[in-house]
């Protein structure tokens, strides 16, 4: 009997593939951009196990495909690429990244914050143009965080990384989530409240919460107008969960000061005048963008790609019911 084989969409940086490579046979799609979907069927077909990306749509015509599939491997955190319940009805075990990339997320919310309190962006461009000619001190006035309230929506992984960076600037915590979080209300004296009383006590709102039905939208032209001019919103978690033509509307009207933005709801198309605007910060999806984290997620693909081929449950299996399915079948 041959090697198991594994697919994956794109080049990967990190380990990881190579620590696949000992055990299996692995091919690697050579495009550089997004899969096309003749690829992505076609390699599927091939292998036992795939390794995907979150531009690579797993939904249940895939699936009824490639129900052969042992394991699909997503190189995110989030899996809103992948439709888990017709995953868990095939019998396919679906895998995240979680955990690895926690500190590098948090880490750029803090930076998006910093670069618009501090109006880095506009300084740098206002220097580079030669327009520095003596000190001003009425120059790119920006915000002092110290002190200030910050409203952390979600307080998972991320977002309780997030609180500690904050209180570390001696920021007063607020946050918002379906469950009391006891350890970050005792570490760094965090106050839960409710989104509405967040968004209005909020110099700074940061989001931290995963794409679900519920979470979709969950920033939108009314609760924009709850936040306080002066704010900031910070979103480095989906692009759905803000309306971003709302967004736009609120940032052309000065409804908020401005907003450091990583992900969009129609990712990668902005909505239409995000781009032209000064008071926010876009940057491509790259909070996880360190070597560090990108070469512990690929670490921790292969490690769920391993445990799944080798009979065992993957360290961070996301649809747990699709076990039973399995245990059915003596698989």
């Amino acid at each position: 009997m041959g090697k198991m084989k594994v697919f994956v969409t794109r080049k990967l940086p990190g380990e990881g593939v190579d620590l696949l490579r000992k055990s299996f046979d692995v091919r690697v799609a050579a495009q550089t951009g997004p899969i096309s979907k003749t690829a992505l069927l076609k390699g599927a077909a091939w292998a036992d196990a795939l390794v995907t990306l979150l531009t690579d749509k797993i939904d249940n015509a895939f699936l009824d495909k490639n129900s052969h599939l042992r394991v699909i491997s997503n190189y995110a955190v989030g899996y809103d690429n992948i439709d888990i319940v017709a995953a868990t009805k095939h019998g396919v075990m679906i895998t995240n990244t979680p955990g690895v990339l926690t500190e590098s997320v948090a880490e750029h919310a803090i930076a998006l914050m910093m670069c618009m309190g501090k109006r880095v962006l506009e300084a740098d461009a206002f220097t580079r143009a030669g327009k520095y000619k003596y000190w001003d001190p009425m120059l790119l006035l920006g915000t002092e965080f110290d002190g200030k309230t910050v409203g952390v929506v979600g307080v998972g992984r991320i977002g309780s990384v997030f609180c500690k960076f904050a209180h570390a600037l001696n920021m007063k915590i607020l946050y918002s989530d379906v469950n009391v979080a006891s350890d970050i209300e005792q570490q760094y004296g965090a106050k839960k409240v409710d989104l509405d009383a967040l968004l209005r006590a909020s110099d700074v709102v940061s989001i931290h919460v995963p794409l679900l039905p519920s979470t979709r939208h969950l920033i939108d032209a009314v609760k924009l107008k709850l936040m306080k001019r002066t704010a900031f919103l910070i979103n480095t978690s989906r692009g759905p969960v803000v309306d971003e033509k709302a967004l736009v509307v609120a940032l052309k009207r000065k409804q908020i000061a401005g907003a450091g933005i990583d992900v969009y709801e129609f990712e990668p198309k902005l909505a239409q005048g995000l781009a032209k605007l000064h008071n926010v910060v876009l940057t491509p999806h790259i909070a996880s963008g360190t070597f560090e984290a990108r070469n512990e997620m690929s670490l921790l693909v292969a490690k769920n790609v391993l445990a799944a081929l080798n009979g065992q449950t993957p360290p961070s299996l996301v649809n747990k019911d699709v076990l039973e399915g399995w245990k059915k079948t003596g698989a």
